[in-house]
């Protein structure tokens, strides 16, 4: 073993040497050397036992940065702050955060599947002068994968992808999340396009006003779509999930919403209907969605006329054929011309397979007005009712309001809220919860609800005896109606019978 150990080390010498010697030769004598450098390259493969892949920053002429080259630097970043002894910060356009790197000439190791691979941050200085819009473009960044020779099927066939995806995934999580919004553009054809904001909603489930058991039930649900991108294509369905959230105002069908993305990490694409001209506007703002994102129609039953009355042609020419069914927008014929067809196409037609990972929600307050086409499983496939405040879910507000998880004051709350069965929205007791002054304690906001409770309730009682009495007068009014029509009637019946009488 010392005997081979001993001729490594010397064919080691002899190959460094070679190369010094050829380097030397190679300067003095540049065009002889181009002519030796084959014989030099295969002399140095035969006996290097390792092969290298440069990737490098910028291709095609330094005008667009490697999509590759920026996964590997994300995949490489969540070891080389703790590896790598010189690190450089980057802030990259829309990341939340810095991206560490290590610095031009550091190098570290990877491990996959008991391969070792090396890594190294390079660059080269560019000798030609020539014009160039990137700064420092005389220097060229490049990362070198240094690997065995015998490990090549498995850096080729599978480290590789695995660096790639690793990297986009570690991008997706550290970038700028966006609230997107429709508006109407300004050209002549005036095409509507999405701007956007930093969506900074602090909403969580943890904050959520609603029963446990229900939180983790969405919950499990949302995770399960995640990752479910192989069964969806398994059972031959676009990736995407429809939410139906229904229920008064003031019930937290927005909060839910931002709870959901923060929980996913998605993008929210806000739509407003009334701004969209027709169908194929529709179909282009759909397209211009990204994967990982919330859609989100708020408020549908006011958007478009959705109250399940189909238009009718004027005469069924052909059998078969399906009704049409328009949507037209209140106050605004002229302007929308989107139809229920459409917006049932956007939900689950075939452009609505493009791209992935999307997930649709529409909210109303009056679920009855829909019309079933559009709520129906498949479509909406999961329905949450967004109900008044219950116990638990003031728990929740008591604990996020006032950082009170037990008091005596809860049981009269409860018995309120559970026996007495008073409605009151989470907005509103949210709103009874909040301090008012600077000090004031949680047991006055306790108090405050508890009396909050005590005159919805006198309220309630009142519209029960309004709605009563209403009711008992237009049932007087409409009796007095049929009297006075009955007597009419009579007088009718008696005139007629007098002037047959005279004849």
């Amino acid at each position: 073993m010392a005997t081979m150990g001993q001729l490594w080390a010397n064919t080691g010498s002899t190959l460094a040497t070679l190369m010094f010697t050829y380097t030397i030769f190679r300067r003095w004598f540049p065009h002889v050397g181009d002519h030796l450098e084959p014989f030099f390259q295969r002399l140095f493969s035969r006996f290097y036992p390792y092969i290298q892949i440069k990737f490098h920053e910028y291709s095609g002429e330094h005008f667009k940065r490697s999509e590759v080259y920026s996964g590997i630097q994300s995949y490489l970043s969540k070891d080389s702050s703790l590896r790598a002894k010189k690190l450089k910060a980057n802030t990259t356009k829309g990341s939340k955060s810095l991206v560490l790197s290590m610095d031009d000439r550091e190098e570290i190791t990877d491990e996959f599947e008991s391969v070792t691979v090396w890594w190294q941050s390079k660059k080269v200085r560019n000798t030609r002068q020539s014009f160039s819009f990137y700064p420092a473009a005389d220097e060229k960044r490049y990362y070198m994968l240094k690997f065995h020779r015998r490990d090549r099927e498995v850096i080729i066939e599978r480290y590789l992808e695995h660096v790639v995806k690793e990297g986009k995934m570690i991008d997706m999580k550290n970038r700028e999340r966006k609230l997107y919004s429709n508006t109407p553009g300004q050209n002549h054809r005036n095409q509507t396009k999405w701007s956007h904001v930093t969506f900074e909603h602090p909403a969580s489930f943890d904050t959520l006003a609603m029963e446990e058991k229900k939180k983790e039930e969405i919950k499990s649900d949302l995770i399960k779509f995640s990752k479910s991108k192989d069964y969806y294509k398994k059972i031959g369905k676009a990736w995407k999930r429809g939410y139906l959230l229904f229920g008064p105002p003031g019930t937290g069908k927005s909060t839910m919403i931002a709870a959901m993305a923060n929980f996913l990490e998605y993008d929210v694409y806000d739509l407003e209907l009334t701004t969209v001209m027709d169908n194929t506007q529709l179909r282009s703002l759909l397209i211009e969605t990204s994967s990982k994102s919330i859609i989100v129609i708020e408020d549908i039953d006011c958007s478009l006329n959705l109250t399940g009355q189909r238009k009718k042609k004027k005469e069924e020419e052909e059998d078969g054929d399906e009704k049409k069914m328009m949507m037209k927008s209140e106050g605004e014929k002229k302007e929308s011309k989107v139809t229920l067809s459409g917006l049932l196409n956007f939900i689950d037609g075939l452009w609505s397979a493009c791209g992935g990972e999307r997930i649709i929600v529409f909210t109303t307050n009056f679920v009855d007005k829909l019309d079933p086409a559009l709520i129906r499983k498949g479509r909406m496939d999961k329905h949450i009712e967004m109900s008044y405040c219950g116990f638990e879910a003031f728990k929740v507000l008591a604990k996020n309001y006032l950082d009170v998880e037990e008091s005596e004051l809860f049981d009269e709350v409860k018995r309120l809220l559970e026996v007495e069965e008073i409605k009151m929205t989470p907005a509103d007791v949210g709103e009874n919860l909040l301090p008012k002054s600077e000090g004031e304690e949680g047991e006055t906001c306790l108090k405050r609800l508890i009396e909050a409770l005590k005159e919805a309730k006198e309220e309630a009682k009142k519209r029960v005896e309004e709605e009563v009495k209403q009711k008992k007068e237009e049932e007087e009014e409409k009796k007095r109606i049929k009297e006075k029509k009955a007597e009419m009637k009579g007088k009718k019946d008696e005139e007629k019978k007098k002037i047959e009488e005279e004849h």
